[in-house]
């Protein structure tokens, strides 16, 4: 009995000395760390109109300007590796040229928006103690205001959660203007004898910007809409020769030799470039890298460490004779899990503006294969109308559909007998493609108008089987209680 207890407590004692060892060794080192003799060297910002991503508008008066900084060009002027630490800042500037001040809801632009002490918590591991200080207050000094004064300038930056390839900002401002029978009128605290005359009220004003950041890697990088059929006359389209041409187009994607057919052919665009970028950002789809060997090796190692690759490269599949113009995705948190599509400009036009047919599905797996570059690929979803519906949803929610509806020439197939891919995967489908023209600004569901063409299916529905009506009954039946 006594030997036991021996025995316990010299274990005890040997767990505290390892506990005291590791504290001891833990608190050098950040003694040493704190006495780091890294340099902290910012630089004046460089003309943001010669940033990549520079776009301005203007509103009423008001002239809000905007640019992501590269890794390089925050580096530079913050004087510390943002990028690095998953960090990225957003230059903004807005011109008041109004007599109201103005609020920036900078919450709008990223929620998860980083202050500039936990910027610099983040990115200031390595500068000594007194660095560490001047660099937190550069970081505050360089943050934009809030408040936006009548007759000035303002500009700052906001540090956001990085990402490859560009984004889309929506900057949002409010006045707490007052509002009566002749107009805004001043701000302040009312005086009783307003009351009664004068109404508070809020004027708002929201400026969307899809802004863009290449890194040299990105498909849409190489992508030049007008040089695709240079020199031909296409045709411009009205709606019934819309739908005409669009349910004679092959059902699906093929192969590069063009004697296999994949993936269904489900979705149309309409909108030129700008219009199909700025709605798709806005909406959540991110862009993607091309196929290279350094993203390649990024996209295996992400695979075998079940991380997330948000621009990760997409295989190249084929429509119209060549792969596809550029694609885009709605990454989640591993990379064998994404919705993603191609899509490939059209030989014609519809009242003017590009038509895009494309191919929607859902990555719900990776699988190795010896037909992929990257010897891996994705296994899709089955029920690719899910897909497909998910996707009208995605502008529906953000109010970029002006006109909708479905038509057939797509692949369909039952879930007795489903089609299959280039992969083999299985899918099924009620063979409709569904097709969008987009609006150049939002608009709510009230404004939309549906084409009127064919009736899809119901998605999930269509892969359910008679067991799943025991979750649908009538209203006043014994179950409705």
């Amino acid at each position: 009995m006594i030997l036991r207890v021996h025995s316990e407590l010299m274990e005890i004692q040997a767990k505290i000395t390892g506990l005291l060892h590791r504290f001891i060794t833990m608190t050098i080192s950040l003694l040493l760390i704190g006495c780091a003799s890294t340099s902290f060297e910012p630089q004046p910002m460089h003309d943001p109109m010669t940033f990549s991503s520079y776009q301005s508008r203007t509103i009423d008066d008001v002239t809000v300007s905007i640019a992501i900084l590269t890794d390089e060009e925050a580096r530079s002027h913050f004087g510390v590796d943002l990028g690095e630490h998953e960090v990225q800042a957003l230059w903004v500037r807005v011109r008041n040229a109004t007599t109201r001040r103005y609020w920036l809801i900078r919450n709008i632009m990223d929620p998860d928006l980083y202050s500039a002490d936990e910027a610099a918590e983040m990115v200031g591991g390595d500068l000594s103690n007194e660095n560490f200080e001047v660099m937190s207050q550069y970081l505050r000094d360089e943050s934009m205001p809030l408040l936006l004064e009548p007759g000035l300038v303002t500009q700052g930056h906001i540090f956001v959660p990085r990402e490859e390839g560009g984004r889309y900002v929506e900057v949002r401002l409010a006045s707490d203007a007052y509002e009566s029978q002749s107009g805004i009128g001043n701000q302040g605290t009312r005086a009783d004898s307003e009351i009664g005359s004068r109404q508070m009220g809020f004027v708002e004003l929201r400026f969307d910007f899809a802004l863009t950041l290449p890194d040299g890697l990105f498909d849409f990088e190489n992508l030049h809409p007008d040089e695709i059929y240079s020199g031909q006359n296409l045709p411009d389209l009205d709606d019934d020769a819309l739908r005409n041409e669009l349910v004679s187009l092959p059902c699906c994607v093929t192969n590069d030799d063009g004697d296999r057919n994949g993936d269904p052919l489900n979705i149309v665009l309409v909108g030129d470039f700008q219009d199909v970028m700025y709605a798709l950002t806005r909406a959540g789809w991110s862009f993607t890298h091309r196929i290279s060997f350094s993203t390649v090796r990024r996209l295996v190692s992400a695979a075998l460490d079940g991380e997330g690759y948000a621009v990760a490269p997409i295989s190249s599949l084929y429509t119209f004779g060549r792969k596809q113009d550029f694609a885009l995705q709605r990454a989640r948190r591993d990379i064998a899990q994404r919705n993603h599509m191609r899509l490939w400009l059209a030989p014609f036009t519809h009242h003017g503006r590009f038509v895009w047919v494309g191919q929607v599905s859902r990555d719900i797996g990776v699988k190795l294969t010896t037909h992929s570059p990257s010897l891996t690929t994705h296994v899709i979803d089955p029920e690719v109308d899910l897909t497909r519906e998910y996707f009208l949803h995605s502008l529906f929610a953000e109010g970029f559909v002006q006109e909708f509806g479905f038509v057939e020439g797509s692949q369909a197939a039952s879930v007795e007998e489903p089609a299959l891919n280039l992969a083999n995967d299985p899918y099924f489908s009620d063979g409709l493609r569904l097709v969008v023209v987009l609006s150049t600004h939002p608009l709510p569901y009230t404004e939309v108008r549906s084409l009127l063409w064919e009736e899809s299916s119901a998605p999930m529905v269509e892969g359910q089987t008679e067991a799943a009506n025991r979750n649908v009954w009538p209203i006043g039946s014994d179950k409705d209680r």
